[in-house]
């Protein structure tokens, strides 16, 4: 099958290289000529593991090619895929403004009757809208059909999602484009659920603000087991053996972040209240995060009463492992807040410290190096679970730092191992360990 992917962005360029892998012909467009010479020198824009690889073997198959001309891309589709960003706006619903444009540039661009899918997760009601633009715009006598083929994957893993997920969702208006975009996917060999594309979009809402509530209550049930002297990971694990509740994102911490949950948990908040409806537990599941996000600040100031001087090591910068993506990261909200308290800080992270020094303002230190953010520091605060700081070696800390001090937000390490080291040890929903050799 010819095939056109509108956006280069994490879920652009994972599905464009993705289904040239299956063996379809797939253009990719995007309007930055830049980022277009360096997608077709086959250097990814993005980190994604395995990526890379995928691209560079497609692109010498010649199943997988990069423009920034939208009539080049489209002259041999048969499908057209909307890929774009759908950032929030600031009274949380989702800006449509990029998927617009995309359709304005399909139906200036389209010679012939084409199926559009969108790929990026919008309001219910999009594709009708989107399908009534392309042909507002586009020359008469062509054919627009619309579908919905909502993305699940995980920043990180995305590359392993897309052939290993759960479900392929395929919403259309009619049998036939359902047909064809099933043929399109056949080839992952998952599970395809066709549905009516009202449900299609709402699919992608309500499962990521499923998984948001049960991070947020997870993390609510944490905060109980502090005051209580109980431990939320035995708590977690108890719960977890039920089938009808599951192990899977029942792992406290400060909270999640990253490109969707924030985004589309706030999105459907407007998108309920925009039909009068008010989603009481979904504004308490974001309310509950955004107080996550800077908890271990009061745990700091519990200890050290002040932090004015205090050399802080921050451990990790990107809001998950195996990504350099920062958006709705803890740090970025918790950085600033230290640095107003007058904390000296180092910023770790061993791929996201370039896209952090275009987003954090304020002057600190950045390195990739572990070791180089621990020296000499008078507490560490772990805010990624990178590998290299869950498996270190935790005589580290004693080793390195001035004071072996650390604040956990992610629960790396077992107590049990904590207990046998010379580590003064705070982390989320569980005891605290405080050895007497730390003064």
């Amino acid at each position: 099958m010819r095939i056109a992917v509108i956006g280069t962005g994490y879920v652009g360029l994972v599905t464009g290289v993705s289904l040239s892998e299956i063996g379809h012909n797939v253009s990719c467009i995007d309007i930055d000529p830049e980022k277009v010479q360096k997608l077709n020198q086959g250097i990814p824009t993005i980190y994604e593991p395995g990526l890379k690889e995928l691209m560079q073997k497609n692109m010498r198959a010649r199943r997988l090619s990069f423009t920034s001309d939208h009539k080049e891309g489209l002259d041999q589709a048969d499908i057209v895929y909307i890929a774009v960003g759908t950032p929030q706006r600031d009274d949380g619903s989702a800006n449509l403004d990029y998927v617009e444009q995309a359709a304005r540039d399909i139906a200036a661009n389209m010679t012939h009757d084409l199926i559009v899918v969108i790929k990026s997760t919008v309001p219910i009601g999009t594709n009708r809208h989107i399908k009534n633009l392309i042909n507002r715009y586009a020359r008469q006598g062509f054919q627009v059909r619309v579908a919905s083929n909502p993305e699940f994957l995980r920043e990180g893993s995305a590359v392993r999602d897309t052939f290993h997920g759960d479900r392929i969702i395929i919403g259309a208006e009619d049998t036939e484009t359902a047909a064809i975009l099933n043929d399109v996917n056949t080839p992952f060999d998952i599970p395809i659920l066709k549905t009516d594309l009202s449900s299609a979009e709402m699919i992608k809402y309500a499962s990521n603000a499923f998984l948001a509530t049960k991070i947020s209550f997870v993390n609510e049930i944490a905060n109980i087991c502090e005051i209580m002297g109980a431990n939320v990971d035995e708590v977690a694990k108890g719960m977890g053996f039920d089938h009808r509740i599951g192990p899977e994102f029942l792992k406290a911490g400060i909270g999640y972040g990253g490109s969707c949950f924030p985004k589309d948990t706030n999105a459907l908040v407007q998108l309920a209240g925009n039909h009068h409806y008010e989603f009481h537990l979904l504004k308490s599941v974001i309310e509950v995060n955004n107080n996550q996000q800077v908890l271990l600040i009061g745990k700091m100031l519990a200890r050290f009463g002040s932090l004015n001087g205090k050399r802080v090591a921050v451990l990790g910068l990107a809001f998950k492992p195996h990504t350099d993506d920062l958006r709705e990261s803890p740090a970025l909200a918790m950085i600033p807040k230290l640095h107003a308290l007058g904390a000296e800080i180092v910023a770790y992270d061993p791929i996201a410290v370039s896209n952090a020094k275009r987003q954090i303002k304020e002057e600190i230190q950045f390195t990739e190096e572990l070791t180089v953010a621990l020296r000499d520091a008078d507490c560490a605060v772990i805010i990624t679970d990178w590998p290299d700081v869950k498996n270190m070696n935790l005589s580290m800390y004693h080793a390195l730092m001035k004071s072996p001090i650390v604040f956990d937000g992610r629960n790396c390490y077992a107590l049990a191992d904590v207990k046998r080291q010379i580590l003064e040890y705070y982390s989320i929903g569980r005891p605290n360990q405080t050895p007497e050799l730390i003064g």
